[in-house]
């Protein structure tokens, strides 16, 4: 059944009530972080639509704080892991243990059992780790021996990585790249930002501290809101021109054939129609516009794209290929 004015209006204002407590949750977050908007609205997108997200940058542009502030304003269990080389499956997952009383091996959880995880620099281990944590991202469920344990909702794999070409980093698993539903790239704060870094920050009592301002089950409600943002039938086929451009740009006219060796998969397409609705949440409509679609493509598409050999070679990035996508679909 069509979606009517009068029931967009409704559900726009119910979003604008929900909206309400994210925004809170911003205010509440920048007194800890000074710049950095974009990184945190599409933190509250991966938050919303139930996605990992994955932050890529150098050292200290307060990736970490970000994420640990943010995961701190939500009442809820937060573990942060520290991926180094010497880490085990079992240091995220868990394991058993054996004991001798009565011969038996009882089950001890990992740090994976929480709410919000923190893969502080994930590509800083190697790669049978890094898949340990498929199973729970993509399932949302841990199986220690012969036992599976469902994890609690909400849970949210908030990764923060240095670019791959820096010294002692392991590139990430193909697979496991695609179980992000984001990958946001995180730049230098301009000069002002940083002279507010600077008062804020340099002082041996160092960062304020941030209060929970929201509840767990708020998360769930906003997510069961989100599911009720009208998406036009022409944005839908918008969403599904965009990432079938990155397969098959010919059929759009792109001249990027040679530049693209695998396209976007179909997870691409989820996450653009999610991401959308919650941008629309976070700005409190009830339906999503074309630009909704826009602002958060480079974010679900970036990761996705690989890049030929020949895309190396002329030194493009899958950002360059991502924007020209954008320029040249036709947009609703």
């Amino acid at each position: 059944m069509a979606t009517t004015h009068t029931q967009v209006q409704q559900i726009g204002e119910l979003v604008r009530q929900h909206a309400a407590h994210f925004e809170r949750l911003l205010t509440e977050v920048r007194r800890v972080i000074v710049g950095q908007d974009d990184m945190l609205r599409k933190l509250l997108v991966g938050l919303l639509c139930d996605g990992h997200v994955l932050l890529e940058g150098v050292p200290g542009l307060a990736k970490t704080l970000a994420v640990s502030s943010l995961a701190r304003a939500i009442r809820s269990k937060f573990q942060r892991i520290q991926f180094t080389p010497d880490l085990l499956p079992a240091d995220i997952l868990g394991t058993l243990v054996f004991q001798p009383q009565d011969a038996s091996f009882k089950v001890k959880k990992g740090p994976i059992f929480a709410n919000f995880i923190l893969a502080d620099e994930i590509n800083r281990a190697p790669a049978k780790v890094q898949s340990a944590l498929l199973e729970s991202m993509q399932e949302r469920q841990v199986t220690i021996g012969e036992q599976t344990y469902k994890l609690d909702e909400p849970f949210l794999v908030l990764a923060t990585q240095n670019p791959i070409e820096q010294e002692g980093t392991y590139p990430l698993p193909e697979a496991q790249v695609d179980r992000f539903m984001l990958k946001l790239r995180v730049d230098y704060p301009d000069r002002s930002q940083e002279r507010q870094i600077l008062d804020r920050m340099a002082t041996r009592r160092g960062a304020p501290q941030v209060e929970p301002v929201l509840e767990p089950q708020q998360v769930l409600e906003a997510r069961a809101v989100l599911d009720e943002i009208y998406v036009d039938d022409k944005i839908k086929d918008y969403i599904v021109s965009l990432v079938h451009a990155t397969r098959r740009p010919a059929e759009f006219k792109l001249d990027l054939g040679n530049l693209i060796e695998f396209g976007a998969s179909p997870r691409a397409t989820i996450a653009l129609a999610l991401g959308a609705k919650a941008m629309a949440f976070l700005a409190g409509r009830g339906y999503v516009t074309p630009q909704d679609v826009k602002d958060i493509a480079p974010d679900v598409l970036r990761h996705r794209v690989i890049l030929s050999y020949e895309a190396e070679a002329e030194e493009k990035t899958s950002d360059d290929l991502v924007r020209h996508v954008l320029a040249h679909v036709e947009v609703p």
